[in-house]
């Protein structure tokens, strides 16, 4: 949420900052005047009070002296309608300039590329050999079936399309990713564990974004106050909720591996055969609270964290900056890490590296008291794909894949799958 200091005050350059993030001007304009309206009224509150107060003394006076203060009582009594009346008029318009500030994105940064979608997106660098094979490659549904580890005709049948059933070494080496990132994530890059509800509620979608505006992107359980999570950005973003933390805690590093669940509402046509757009998926996730000064080097810290994920497992990807109309709305910046798919000829988004700065905390309200005794301030929170899971089972298959349709196991991943050096459906 962007705070009222700052929409008062720079209108003109949060209106030039919000180009192309898909906000109507109307929409700010609408909020300016809503402001306006809603900070006369609380003068007139303030100068009713004053003359309530004055007209009060002097009741006490009149009745002090034995006299008649029965037309003081009733101005008394007509000014503390009119205090009522304002005082409702404010919190109607205190709700209607929430429900714009809860629709209105982050403001991007100033090196953040301006565009209104991924066309515009900003190629950082490639890291890493793109493979050359001497045959015809396999996309992973295909390696997948063939291999007897990947079922997507039985999850259809289980639950619908977009779904899968990974089964024998393919459920071991789902499981083995999520092992080995979150090993590494743990004891060597400082996080915590953190094993979440997978169900969430309202208050906390609205912190990080999700509600009020993307609510047909997620699923509800029907007849209770439930949802499931989109992705454990969600808890894990919300474990301070509503708290005031010491700025010695910080930075705060979790980390947390789960399914995410997503309708992929206006996505249907795109991905619609293998993993890369499940409604279930598993993830593993970095979030970090910091202070505003530390925040930007907080996502670079996020960045380098994901990226030695792909290092290790030695596949080639590349970093991009989004622009400005491809983040999502909580975020002021966002770097992509982007695995090559063989098949598809092409890098696939596998990590998305956002800081949202004081946007999430402030719909939160989570504040941290500075070192120097001050009043406490709303502090920066940052979160990475540490990785998308399944995209990364993906990027193992159509990478390590052989002419002979079997896949070799990545050296980092061996420990986790008993010494397994190839995947040949036999296991």
């Amino acid at each position: 949420m962007l705070s009222r200091e700052l929409l008062r005050q720079r209108i003109d350059e949060v209106k030039s900052r919000l180009e192309g993030r898909g906000v109507e001007v109307s929409m700010l304009d609408d909020w300016t005047r809503l402001d306006e309206q809603r900070r006369c009224s609380l003068v007139e509150v303030e100068s009713l009070k004053q003359s309530r107060n004055e007209a009060s003394k002097a009741i006490g006076a009149i009745k002090r002296a034995g006299g008649d203060a029965s037309d003081d009582i009733a101005k008394v009594a007509e000014l503390r309608g009119g205090i009522e009346s304002l005082e409702s008029r404010v919190a109607i318009l205190d709700e209607e300039l929430r429900f714009i500030e809860l629709r209105l994105p982050n403001v991007p940064e100033d090196d953040v590329p301006v565009g209104a979608d991924e066309s515009a997106n900003r190629v950082e660098r490639e890291v890493g050999i793109v493979p050359v094979f001497d045959f015809e490659v396999k996309p992973h549904w295909d390696l997948g079936v063939d291999l007897g580890i990947l079922d997507f005709e039985r999850a259809a049948k289980l639950a619908g399309a977009r779904f899968v059933i990974y089964r024998g070494v393919g459920a071991r080496l789902e499981r083995a990713l999520a092992g080995f990132m979150l090993d590494l994530h743990t004891t060597e890059h400082g996080y915590t564990e953190i094993l979440p509800p997978y169900l969430t509620n309202d208050d906390s979608l609205e912190a990080t974004g999700q509600l009020p505006k993307f609510a047909e992107d997620q699923f509800r359980l029907e007849g209770t106050p439930y949802w499931l999570i989109p992705t454990s950005e969600v808890p894990l973003a919300n474990v301070h909720r509503g708290e005031i933390l010491e700025e010695s805690q910080l930075p705060l590093r979790y980390t947390a591996f789960t399914p995410c669940f997503r309708s992929e509402a206006g996505s249907y046509g795109r991905d619609v055969r293998g993993l890369i757009r499940l409604h279930q998926f598993n993830k593993v996730e970095l979030v970090q609270y910091t202070t505003p000064q530390a925040s930007e080097a907080a996502l670079q810290e996020i960045l380098r964290n994901a990226e030695e994920v792909l290092r290790r497992l030695e596949l080639p990807y590349r970093v991009v900056t989004l622009s400005r109309g491809d983040m999502s709305l909580a975020a002021a910046k966002t770097i992509d890490l982007e695995v090559w798919l063989p098949s598809q000829k092409q890098y696939r988004e596998i990590s998305s590296c956002s800081n949202t700065r004081d946007f999430q905390a402030r719909r939160g309200n989570i504040r941290y008291r500075p070192s120097d005794g001050s009043k406490p301030r709303i502090l920066h929170t940052l979160n990475g794909s540490g990785l998308a899971v399944g995209r990364t089972f993906v990027a193992v298959l159509e990478n390590y894949q052989r002419a002979d349709g079997s896949v070799d196991v990545p050296e980092a991943l061996r420990p986790y799958l008993g010494g397994l050096e190839r995947i040949t459906g036999s296991e």
